[in-house]
């Protein structure tokens, strides 16, 4: 079945439809639309692979959700007998119980790619490698300061049940991942004004190619229309050709432009305030408002950042500590690196492998960490990296078998002015269930110090 014909075949009215939700999560990721396809009258059926035991809290949301919940494995009737299927993004595209329902040509869909379908609003979409989270709410902070705003997707719940509060003079600001972009040509709907913060490699274990990984990030402006908007990073040289494929106007953003006062720290957030301002004066010009550069700059001057990107934990002894757990790519480690002064921080790196180079990571470590300490699947990938760069001794390239062991050992390290970073460059899979997880981990750690 073609893009096309899957778009032709997904219901609107989904009252009394047979809806599978693939993916219950233990991040809660397939509660919002359970709850909100219940209040639609669809008769709801729940599949996950995982046990009801580790699915404890997702399922104790669903307490007053009339749905049937078929957990520890997928039962292919539950997809073939569907009307409808709704794909968790973490759900991977090779499942065979998904090959099965295609193939008897039932449609299925997103939980974002239903919101898109149904959001009376303009919807300002951001997505990149590296700073979308922080673009996206430093977007949704110049917004609010002249429109009502709503905030959402990967950065945090469900916006399916605002949809009855959401009226075609709001905006809706989202950030995308490349798993939910994936599933966009399924209802052929890009957002009004597309941001891409940057390109790097990622997500590789899932995509398999950066050229897979680049086209489902190019989904976020692939249906856009004539007199919508894709802002582009000016100094990605991987983003310089999307410029010619846009349907729709083109702007781009300088991310080393006039600098705004911040209150967040690192040349990093200049780009992603560079991002957030062209986004919010795009998304403006649509409404025939002006979000001036005066009304952004005091926005940013308020913005205090979000929880596990470079967030000031606590001073211990004349050490800072600082949680970045929210940072699961190489690059954005190197990021994180580059706030701080060289040869003042003890960083903490490891996790899930999924697939990335840590060569240009550890030759950045290498040139600029005081010591570092690896943990997890790809500890042993990761030292070997900073080793080979030759600029640590060996008493700084550390290993450690768990979190609690790695902060120890990096406070062994630091002295009175240093850092103490948790970056990790990776998931958190195999340690923990994710990176919020890891980062109040981290966050105890230092308060038991």
């Amino acid at each position: 079945m073609t893009s096309q014909q899957q778009r032709h075949r997904l219901p609107t009215n989904l009252a009394g439809m047979r809806v599978t939700v693939v993916g219950l999560g233990r991040f809660g990721g397939g509660v919002g639309v359970t709850k909100w396809l219940c209040g639609q009258g669809a008769t709801v059926t729940v599949s996950d692979k995982a046990s009801a035991d580790s699915l404890a809290e997702s399922i104790s949301q669903l307490a007053d959700c009339d749905a049937v919940l078929h957990l520890g494995g997928h039962d292919e009737a539950d997809f073939l007998t569907a009307d409808l299927l709704v794909v968790n993004p973490a759900v991977g595209k090779d499942s065979p119980a998904l090959f099965a329902a295609a193939s008897s040509g039932v449609p299925r869909t997103s939980e974002i790619n239903l919101f898109l379908q149904r959001c009376p609003a303009p919807v300002v979409g951001v997505t990149g490698s590296v700073g979308k989270s922080t673009t996206t709410a430093m977007i949704g902070e110049m917004l609010a300061r002249r429109f009502t705003t709503h905030v959402g997707g990967n950065i945090g719940g469900s916006l399916l049940d605002a949809l009855d509060d959401i009226r075609d003079d709001h905006v809706v600001v989202m950030e995308l991942s490349s798993f939910q972009l994936e599933d966009l040509p399924l209802v052929g709907v890009s957002p009004r004004v597309a941001v891409v913060t940057n390109l790097q490699p990622n997500h590789l274990d899932r995509h398999g190619t950066m050229a897979a990984y680049a086209d489902a990030k190019r989904n976020i402006f692939a249906y856009q229309g004539p007199e919508d908007v894709l802002v582009l990073n000016a100094a990605d040289a991987a983003l310089a050709s999307w410029a010619a494929d846009a349907p729709g106007k083109v702007e781009m953003f300088d991310p080393a432009g006039e600098p705004f006062e911040l209150s967040v720290p690192g040349p990093h957030n200049q780009a992603n305030a560079q991002a957030a301002y062209a986004a919010a004066r795009q998304s403006g010009l649509s409404a025939g408002v002006d979000v001036d550069r005066g009304t952004a700059a005091k926005a940013l001057l308020a913005f205090t950042g979000l929880p596990h990107r470079l967030q000031f934990v606590a001073e211990r002894r004349g050490v800072r500590y600082v949680n970045d757990s929210k940072c699961t790519t190489p690059a954005g480690a190197i990021v994180a690196l580059e706030a701080f002064e060289p040869g003042r921080c003890v960083i903490i790196v490891g996790g899930y492998d999924k697939g990335a180079s840590f060569d240009e990571m550890g030759r950045a470590i290498a040139g600029r960490a005081k010591a570092v300490v690896a943990i997890g699947a790809t500890r042993e990938k990761i030292l070997a990296a900073v080793a080979a760069a030759g600029k640590l001794g060996s008493s700084a390239i550390c290993r450690a078998d768990d979190l609690a062991s790695a902060v120890s050992l990096a406070r062994e390290h630091a002295e009175r002015g240093d850092t103490v970073l948790l970056s990790p460059a990776c998931a958190s899979y195999g340690l923990f269930d994710n990176y919020e997880q890891r980062g109040r981990a981290f966050v105890d750690l230092v308060a038991d110090s």
